[in-house]
């Protein structure tokens, strides 16, 4: 099943375009008006219009930990990576964050290794 990906403030607006193939219909929060919305703002968004939130940010994954509920989160943990190597991480574990995503007890994935230079 083909997610939508909705890009965090904190990510570059590129990943859309550069990820379209994988994850058709993916969105920037800039896009959808949401560029200085509130974290439960995006998070409401993001379940009413079935978005997998993308964040470099931890305070998605504890509002929606906390809650016991809320859309899922994919949370990239690859430190101060270029947005080429966060979209080829991203599509390099598709597979498996897809895998990750349809057991229904998951609410965050983490996308986490060392960025090549």
């Amino acid at each position: 099943m083909s997610r939508r990906l909705l890009f965090d403030q904190n990510l570059s607006v590129r990943l859309g375009d550069s990820l379209a193939g994988a994850f058709p219909e993916s969105v920037h929060v800039s896009s959808v008006g949401l560029s200085t919305a509130m974290d439960v703002d995006v998070l409401e968004f993001a379940l009413v219009q079935g978005f997998v939130v993308v964040t470099k940010d931890k305070d998605f994954a504890d509002l929606v930990t906390a809650r016991g509920s809320g859309p899922e989160i994919l949370w990239v943990m690859l430190g101060n990576a270029s947005t080429d190597e966060i979209s080829k991480a991203i599509l390099a574990a598709a597979d498996s964050i897809g895998q990750l995503l349809d057991q229904p007890e998951t609410q965050v994935v983490q996308l986490f290794g060392v960025a090549a230079r």
